[in-house]
């Protein structure tokens, strides 16, 4: 069932994506126009074109995420007693590390400067990476091996954390590492994962019943910014893919009873 899962939410959003739903519009509309439907072409290139117009000179995508990133303390006050720090994977760029033999990062790099930091401030700490790949045709590289590479880099002890590493989803995250790790309610466990991520993944731990302290970091809006017009479509379409995703995650996870919450916010 996890599998199935995987596999239709990859193919539910590669249509519902904004890039791709434009440029089905687009091929509609040349189609449209090759069998002289004129009217209709011309009603699919303006929905088109006023999309990339708002979004080339809106933050849309950030109107999207900031509830999300707004949902949870950053910079949290951390209990003195740490008994765990997990990260999720999504920085790393797998197939990229594998062709060159190095740590190759994208977008999310802040989970793991994160990481590092709380494991030279919690030494006694069990640190755990999580994380395999969210391909959906190459399961041969492995986020986890990325880390680890980079951890080493960096002068830490790989021998020390814990690696997941055959999770495909957030989920998936979840389950493997509480298998693996079996911690208990009691404990005080720090998760670090991107804040407009955070609330789909706590509410996964709530659903686990394993709590956790949100760390939340790489944010992509500009808070107190919001209502602001300029031209940036690469990156108002990057955010908004963002943020469309995600709200979809939170309702698919949330319709399928991954998560305690269409919203969640803490467990209780």
């Amino acid at each position: 069932m996890d599998s199935l899962f995987f596999i239709f939410s990859k193919i539910i959003w590669f249509i519902l994506s904004p890039d791709s739903f434009l440029l089905i519009l687009i091929l509609v509309s040349l189609f449209l126009i090759l069998k002289e439907k004129y009217r209709a072409a011309k009603i699919s290139l303006s929905i088109v074109s006023i999309a990339i117009v708002l979004i080339s000179f809106f933050p849309i995508g950030e109107w999207l995420l900031f509830p999300l990133e707004n949902r949870f303390q950053t910079n949290p006050t951390l209990p003195v007693n740490i008994d765990g720090i997990i990260v999720l994977s999504g920085a790393e760029d797998t197939k990229r590390s594998d062709l060159w033999q190095q740590p190759e990062l994208g977008a999310a790099a802040e989970r793991n400067l994160a990481f590092m930091q709380l494991i030279k401030q919690h030494p006694s700490a069990k640190h755990v990476f999580t994380g395999g790949t969210g391909s959906l045709l190459d399961q041969n590289s492995k986020g986890a091996d990325v880390a680890k590479m980079l951890y080493e880099q960096q002068g830490l002890d790989s021998a020390n954390i814990i690696f997941e590493r055959e999770s495909r989803n957030t989920y998936e995250n979840v389950s493997y590492s509480k298998k693996l790790i079996q911690p208990n309610k009691s404990e005080n466990w720090i998760l670090i994962t991107t804040s407009w991520h955070m609330p789909r993944s706590v509410g996964i731990f709530c659903q686990q019943q394993w709590p956790v302290i949100p760390y939340p970091v790489d944010h992509q809006t500009m808070k107190g910014e919001l209502l602001r017009i300029d031209f940036n479509l690469a990156s108002n379409l990057s955010l908004l893919k963002t943020g469309i995703k995600e709200w979809i995650g939170l309702f698919a996870y949330y319709l399928s009873g991954k998560t305690t919450a269409l919203l969640p916010h803490q467990c209780h």
